[in-house]
C-alpha cells in the first residue's frame, strides 16, 4: 500500500471510528456534565491528582471524559473567595451533578444551589454539619461520603509515640476558621504527651507558627489535615522538615509531599465511590434518597525520604505496620 492509500485508510477509520460515536448518542442528547469543585490548586508535576480516585472510578463504570461524559474541573487555588465564583459558574453551565471536594466546596455549592445534585467528599458528620437530616436519607439535594474520622485523633498520636518512644510535647497545627469546634478532641494525657497548639489563618502564619515550635521545644508536629492545610501541604513538610520536627496527618497525600506520617481513609477509595454516586443520580435516582457513606478502608503510609532527612530511625514494628512506604 502505498503512502497515500495509507493516509487515506487511517482517515477513513478514524472517520469511521467518530460516526459510531454520534451514532451511539442519539441525536439532539446533550451529553451528562460533571463540575468537579476542589479548594487547593490543581495538581502539577510530581503532585498527586487528588481526583484520580473519581477519575478510575468513572472509567470502571464504562465513562469516558468527553465520549459520553463531559467533567468540568475547577480549582480555587486556596483561595476561599474563589469557590462562590466557581459554584456559580457550575450553575450556569446547568451541570447536572457538582462533586464537591470538601466541607469549603461543599458549603461554596451549597449556597450556589438547592436544586442541582451534590455529592459531598468531605467532613465528619453531616447531620451535625448541617447538611443531611440522617445518613440514611439525607434529604435535600446532597449525598456523599465522609472523610473525617475524629476518634482517629488519638490513634495519630499513638502512632508518633510509637515512631519516638521519648516523645512529650507535641504541636499541633490547625486553622480554627475551617474547623466546627475550638481545637482537636485529642487523648493526649494517656500517652503522656502534651500539646501545643499552632492556630493559623493563612499560609502567611506558616513561619511564625513553626518558630514557636521551635521556640516551645515541640518534638513532632501533628497537622489536622482541613482544606488550607491540605492545600498548602509541600510547603508544610518542608517546614517540617527544616526544623526537625517528624509529622503526622491525615491523609496520604500530605505523606506524598513529605510529611512523614499519615493516618486515615483512603482518598482514591473515597473518589471511586463518589463516582458510584454521580452514576447513580444521572440514571435518575435522587440525591436525598442516597446513604451516606461512612470511609471503611483506611491507610498507613510512611514516608522514609523524610525520615533520612530529619534523621529519625523508626522502629521495625511501625514499618511493619505500613500499608505502603514511600522510599
Amino acid at each position: 500500500m502505498n503512502r497515500r492509500r495509507l493516509l487515506g485508510s487511517i482517515a477513513a477509520a478514524g472517520l469511521a471510528g467518530r460516526l459510531a460515536t454520534l451514532r451511539a448518542q442519539p441525536a439532539g442528547t446533550r451529553m451528562p456534565r460533571i463540575g468537579m469543585l476542589s479548594f487547593g490548586p490543581a495538581p502539577a508535576g510530581a503532585d498527586p491528582d487528588p481526583s484520580a480516585g473519581f477519575r478510575q472510578g468513572l472509567r470502571e463504570l464504562g465513562y469516558s471524559d468527553g465520549r459520553n461524559l463531559v467533567v468540568d474541573y475547577r480549582y480555587a487555588d486556596g483561595r476561599p473567595d474563589t469557590l462562590a465564583v466557581l459554584a456559580a459558574e457550575f450553575v450556569r453551565l446547568k451541570v447536572d451533578v457538582i462533586v464537591a471536594g470538601g466541607p469549603a466546596p461543599l458549603a461554596s455549592a451549597r449556597k450556589a444551589t438547592n436544586t442541582i445534585p451534590i455529592v459531598s467528599i468531605g467532613g465528619a458528620d453531616p447531620v451535625g454539619e448541617g447538611w443531611a437530616q440522617s445518613l440514611a436519607r439525607p434529604g435535600g439535594n446532597v449525598t456523599g461520603l465522609t472523610v473525617t474520622f475524629p476518634e482517629l485523633g488519638p490513634k495519630r498520636l499513638e502512632l508518633l509515640k510509637q515512631a519516638m518512644p521519648s516523645l512529650a510535647r507535641v504541636a499541633v497545627l490547625l486553622a480554627p476558621a475551617e474547623l466546627r469546634t475550638s481545637g482537636p478532641d485529642l487523648d493526649a494525657r494517656a500517652l503522656g504527651l502534651q500539646l501545643q497548639l499552632l492556630e493559623v489563618s493563612g499560609p502567611d502564619d506558616f513561619e511564625a507558627a513553626f518558630k514557636r515550635a521551635t521556640q516551645e521545644r515541640a518534638q513532632a508536629l501533628y497537622a489536622i489535615a482541613t482544606n488550607m492545610i491540605v492545600s498548602h501541604r509541600s510547603r508544610l513538610a518542608a517546614l517540617s522538615i527544616s526544623a526537625r520536627l517528624p509529622s503526622i496527618t491525615e491523609f496520604a497525600l500530605l505523606a506524598e509531599a513529605g510529611f512523614l506520617i499519615s493516618y486515615g481513609a483512603d482518598l482514591d477509595a473515597l473518589g471511586r465511590r463518589a463516582a458510584t454516586y454521580v452514576d447513580k443520580i444521572l440514571k435518575g435516582e435522587r440525591p436525598g434518597d442516597l446513604p451516606i457513606e461512612r470511609p471503611t478502608v483506611f491507610e498507613l503510609v510512611i514516608n522514609l525520604r523524610t525520615a533520612k532527612a530529619i534523621g529519625t530511625t523508626l522502629a521495625p514494628a511501625l514499618l511493619a505496620r505500613a500499608n505502603r512506604l514511600i522510599e
